[in-house]
């Protein structure tokens, strides 16, 4: 079946296979779509959605369809502390006549209506498709309703055929950076953070703060994982920029850099290894604070110490087997290998929907002889390289769980639907125990490509 599955021409430039004696990796990345490829990736709309969606004391308005407002209502399974604006999905409902005649009065009478009934900090308005067809000047409206409400309203230009999932996070920064340097800084500690590209996926900004506050670390704002606009707004006042979801926050922290002087380093919180380095790796840039890096010792030791019997046993069943990787970032895809080593798995696929050269040369040097390599997959590849590499686990979004199931294959989700933890030392623990679970499941022995039922 594996050989009957071709590569789509003009496919083949972005699928790299690691070989001892092949060619230097230089796959084709930050490109639009293959037309007709049916990619697993996002749009740009949809890109800017899952970044700003958690702010949570704001109202989300989608100026387009209500297709469009459907397909990211809910997006992510960013939990909040207070309030939950950002589960609300609003739509302007663009109809035929709205096309024809222009949807500017029904965004403004929709803008008054939702902001004087529910009272937000803040607006961020959507650009669809649509919008950037019709031309509605939503800066205009944005900037009317700001003055006669009193709060800010910041336009979205994410009009979804404008590139990729990339370009929607960049419109995501550029209206976050119009908040950014609007509120006081009085009372900022001189050791605090910001955590940007942190989604607060099942409580997971939670889990970080708390160890960075055990630390004596102050983290000013989360961006965006159960964000508010206050702590956005004074977001300028903090001395580091902590980067975990490198492809959505790298434009931002760069620019706050910029303007605002604030250095970044670039993290992750998925696995022991880079957890632990995530806290070091802070506590180093404040050396004038040694009991700061005695504390985050001692949090990295005791938490390994807590989950390190149960890994060993997850190690022992797992070692061995075969885990094919497609995700949005690829920083996440090296956490993930990382990730699958301590628990005894090779990684046979490593994929992203929005890596760079220099993270595909990354990833060469981290994989083994034979991965495949893939940017911007669709379900035809995927299907193919699970088979033929013959993968027992298949991590990735929503969008890969049928692909799983239909080959007979485990299943682990890492996107931003899920509602377990994943970040942190017990996040690595509860990763662990899902793949086992998944992994060793009796019921893959009556799967078509083991042998069993037809």
């Amino acid at each position: 079946m594996a050989e009957m599955i071709g590569i789509l021409e003009g496919r083949e430039g972005q699928v790299y296979e690691k070989r001892q004696d092949g060619p230097e990796i230089d796959i084709a990345c930050d490109t639009k779509s293959l037309s007709g490829s049916v990619s697993q990736r996002a749009c740009v709309f949809c890109g800017s959605r899952v970044v700003l969606y958690p702010v949570a004391d704001a109202i989300h308005i989608v100026h387009g369809p209500i297709g469009c407002a459907a397909y990211t209502w809910d997006i992510r399974g960013a939990v909040s502390s207070g309030p939950e604006l950002h589960r609300l999905s609003f739509s302007t409902d663009l109809q035929e006549m709205d096309v024809i005649y222009g949807g500017e009065k029904k965004l403004y009478r929709s803008l008054v209506e939702l902001i004087d009934q529910y009272q937000p900090n803040a607006a961020f308005i959507y650009s669809t498709c649509i919008i950037g067809l019709i031309g509605d000047d939503i800066d205009a409206v944005c900037k009317k309703v700001a003055k006669e409400k009193g709060i800010p309203v910041m336009p979205v230009h994410s009009e979804g055929f404008k590139g990729t999932k990339k370009d929607g996070y960049k419109a995501a920064c550029s209206a976050l950076m119009k908040l950014i340097g609007t509120g006081p800084t009085e009372g900022i500690s001189k050791y605090s953070i910001n955590i940007l590209g942190e989604f607060n996926l099942a409580g997971e900004a939670w889990i970080i703060r708390e160890y960075y506050e055990k630390m004596g670390i102050e983290v000013v704002a989360t961006m965006t994982g159960d964000g508010r606009i206050d702590a956005i707004r004074r977001s300028h006042g903090a001395s580091l920029n902590v980067v975990q979801c490198s492809g959505s926050m790298t434009s931002l922290a760069k620019d706050m850099e910029e303007k605002y002087g604030i250095p970044y380093i670039r993290v992750s919180y998925f696995g022991f290894e880079d957890m632990s380095k995530s806290l070091y790796d802070v506590a180093a840039l404040f050396p004038d604070r040694p009991e700061i890096m005695k504390r985050a010792k001692e949090i990295v030791r005791d938490e390994i110490r807590k989950y390190y019997p149960e890994m060993q046993k997850f190690k022992a069943a797992l070692t061995g087997k075969k885990a094919a990787i497609y995700v949005g970032g690829a920083f996440k895809t090296f956490s993930l290998i990382k990730a699958l080593r301590t628990i005894g798995m090779s990684v046979v696929l490593a994929g992203s929907q929005t890596g760079n050269k220099d993270d595909y040369r990354r990833l060469k040097e981290m994989c083994q002889e034979g991965t495949v390599i893939v940017d911007d997959s669709n379900p035809v590849e995927l299907s193919k390289f699970v088979l033929e590499k013959e993968a027992d686990l298949l991590i990735g979004g929503v969008k890969e769980r049928p692909i799983a199931f239909k080959l007979g294959v485990g299943f682990c989700d890492h996107n931003h639907e899920r509602k377990i933890p994943l970040a942190g030392f017990v996040g690595m623990y509860n990763f662990a125990k899902e793949v086992y679970e998944s992994v060793m499941s009796p019921v893959w022995q009556f799967a078509p490509r083991k042998g069993g039922l037809r």
